[in-house]
C-alpha cells in the first residue's frame, strides 16, 4: 500500500441527442443508432490503494444505492462500480482499493449514471495501475451497453447495441439543462413497452442537424409509464432560448440545450419551482 493521494475521476452524465431503436436482437439487446453526448458534470469516483477492498457511497442520491444499515457497502454489493472493479482485476493485476462513489445523479433516470460510474471506475483503475483505459473496451461492453461510450466520454455515434462507436464533433460548451421529475423509470420496462416499429435510421449531416432530425423511440413508452415526462418536455419545449429538447435514454430525465447560460438558468428555475431535480451545466 502507498501513501499516494486518491485518484479522482469524473463520471459525467450521458445524454442521447437521438435514440433510434431498429430491432430486437436474439441476445436480448436491441440494435440502436444513437448520438451520445456528455455533460460537464455528474457523479464522482475516488479510488485509493488500501489494505483491503472497500466501497462507500455518499452524495445527494446515496440512499438510492446504499445497502441497509448505512453508507459503507464494504467490499461488495450489487453495484456497477464493484462489478467494474472486479472485471478490471480479472484482466489486469490490481491491488486492494478503497472506492468512494459520490452519487450526484438520480438513479434509473436515462442519463447513464450507473454506466458512467462503472466507466469512471475503469478509468481510475487504469490510472492507478498505469494502463491505458482504451484497452478495456471489451471489459466495459461486458458490463453494459452504455459503458463503452461512457468509458470514452466523447460525443459519438453508437450503433449495434450501442457499443460500436464513431467519434463526432460539435456542440461543445453549449449550455445544457437536465431535468428529472424524481420518478425512477425501469429501462427494462421501457424497452418491453417499445412498440417494435422501426422508424428508420439517423440521417447524415452535422451533429445538431442530425439531432434535430432524429428522435427518441423510447419516449412514448416511457411517457406511458411515467406521464410526468410529458410535463417536463412541455416546460423545456416552451423555454425561451431553447435549441433542442428531448428525453434522454429510457427516461425520465429530459434535457434541453440553450443559446445562452441565462436562458438555461431561467428554465432551471421554472423546473425547480415544480420540485424537479435540475442540473445546469454545459456540453462537454
Amino acid at each position: 500500500m502507498t501513501d499516494r493521494p486518491a485518484i479522482v475521476e469524473p463520471a459525467p452524465a450521458k445524454i442521447n441527442l437521438a435514440l433510434h431503436v431498429r430491432r430486437r436482437r436474439a441476445d436480448g439487446y436491441h440494435d440502436l443508432e444513437t448520438l451520445f453526448a456528455f455533460a460537464r458534470d455528474g457523479d464522482v469516483i475516488r479510488v485509493k490503494e488500501a489494505a483491503e477492498d472497500s466501497f462507500r457511497i455518499d452524495g445527494p442520491f446515496a440512499s438510492s444505492l446504499s445497502p441497509p444499515g448505512g453508507e459503507d457497502a464494504g467490499s461488495g454489493g450489487d453495484n456497477l462500480v464493484t462489478r467494474a472493479r472486479d472485471a478490471f482485476r480479472a484482466v489486469s493485476p490490481t491491488p486492494p482499493v478503497a472506492i468512494t462513489l459520490t452519487k450526484n445523479l438520480p438513479v434509473a433516470s436515462g442519463i447513464g449514471g450507473g454506466s458512467a460510474d462503472a466507466a469512471a471506475t475503469l478509468r481510475a483503475l487504469a490510472r492507478l495501475t498505469g494502463t491505458d483505459p482504451r484497452d478495456f473496451h471489451a471489459v466495459a461492453a461486458a458490463l453494459g451497453a452504455d459503458v463503452p461510450a461512457c468509458l470514452s466520454g466523447r460525443t459519438a455515434l453508437g450503433t449495434g447495441k450501442g457499443d460500436a462507436l464513431a467519434d463526432l464533433t460539435g456542440l461543445a460548451d453549449t449550455p445544457l439543462l437536465l431535468v428529472n421529475p424524481l420518478v425512477a423509470v425501469s429501462t427494462a420496462a421501457v424497452f418491453a413497452a417499445w412498440d417494435g416499429i422501426d422508424r428508420g435510421p439517423l440521417p447524415d449531416g452535422d451533429l445538431l442537424a442530425r439531432a434535430h432530425a432524429g428522435r427518441n423511440d423510447l419516449e412514448p413508452a416511457a411517457t406511458t409509464l411515467a406521464p410526468v415526462i410529458a410535463q417536463v418536455r412541455a416546460l423545456l419545449d416552451a423555454a425561451t432560448g431553447g435549441i433542442l429538447s428531448r428525453m434522454s435514454g429510457s427516461g425520465a430525465t429530459c434535457f434541453a440545450m440553450f443559446d445562452t447560460p441565462a436562458a438555461r438558468d431561467a428554465a432551471a428555475g421554472q423546473a425547480r419551482a415544480r420540485g424537479w431535480w435540475t442540473l445546469a451545466t454545459e456540453m462537454n
